[in-house]
């Protein structure tokens, strides 16, 4: 169902919790996908920032289950954004314990979320994921893709690899649709994509590590990556986390539609 401007209904909800006023915004994704990347990157900036949040997704979409948490209290699955001002710059900052699988639902997500950034002068997104190999990548290589040739010209890391055609297939998910919608509104976007082990157990810190090192350079922060490598017992509960909300969605859907299917995606 769709309304006037030929959106679907949207089925999410973006709650303020503290009101900002950015002067030039940067919105930055990390939800879960292939070896938690894009997410390990995403909330080790948040907490070495001590950005603070900012707003909470709420979804009637979301699985139907909760987290018990190590005070053994009931904890529902979240997305939230944080922000942190550096310098002149206003970074918005997305993470989460699960992303929208099914495609309807990716697509009511991505266009609430770029409503909410439009309205806040949005200048820039970046999504992160992992692109998962069939072994261990010793140094993982990080490539790019965007929805205008301009954004990718900003970018002068050296292990930025910008040649990424033949490298991957269609990118699933947030991390890929986001960057497609958001060229209809004339944002441009970028997805780093860091190679890691495709498994469902493996933590991409690899990975993420190198994709945090781009996002340093490029916006200046005062990170100590070294503390990444201390991360690993949290990751390791992340990991735990989505892989139970990929088994419930997974049995949500129709037996005869999941049949069969691959489930592993990019992002």
């Amino acid at each position: 169902m769709e309304n006037g401007e030929g959106k679907p209904k949207m089925s999410y909800k973006i709650n303020a919790i503290e009101k900002i006023n950015p002067k030039s915004c940067v919105l930055i994704e990390g939800l879960p996908g292939i070896g938690n990347v894009g997410k390990i990157a995403v909330d080790f900036i948040i907490d070495s920032l001590k950005a603070k949040k900012v707003y909470e997704v709420n979804s009637n979409k979301f699985p139907h289950a909760v987290f018990v948490n190590e005070r053994n209290l009931i904890e529902l699955p979240s997305i939230e954004i944080y922000h942190k001002k550096v310098k002149n710059q206003d970074l918005l900052l997305l993470s989460g314990d699960i992303q929208p699988i099914d495609e309807q639902s990716c697509h009511e997500f991505c266009h609430e979320l770029l409503d909410l950034v439009e309205s806040l002068g949005c200048q820039e997104i970046i999504t992160l994921g992992g692109i998962g190999l069939h072994k261990i990548p010793k140094t993982p290589k990080v490539y790019c893709t965007a929805n205008n040739p301009k954004i990718i010209k900003e970018y002068k890391s050296k292990t930025l690899n910008k040649n990424i055609h033949g490298v991957v297939g269609p990118i699933i998910g947030v991390t890929g649709l986001l960057v497609g919608l958001a060229k209809k509104r004339s944002i441009p976007s970028i997805a780093l994509l860091a190679e890691t082990f495709g498994h469902q157990n493996y933590i991409g810190l690899k990975g993420a590590k190198e994709i945090v090192k781009i996002l340093k350079d490029k916006f200046n922060l005062n990170l100590d990556l070294n503390k990444l490598n201390d991360e690993i017992d949290i990751e390791k509960e992340i990991i735990t986390k989505t892989k139970k909300m990929r088994q419930i969605q997974k049995r949500s859907k129709d037996p005869a539609e999941t049949k069969n299917k691959e489930t592993d995606y990019i992002g």
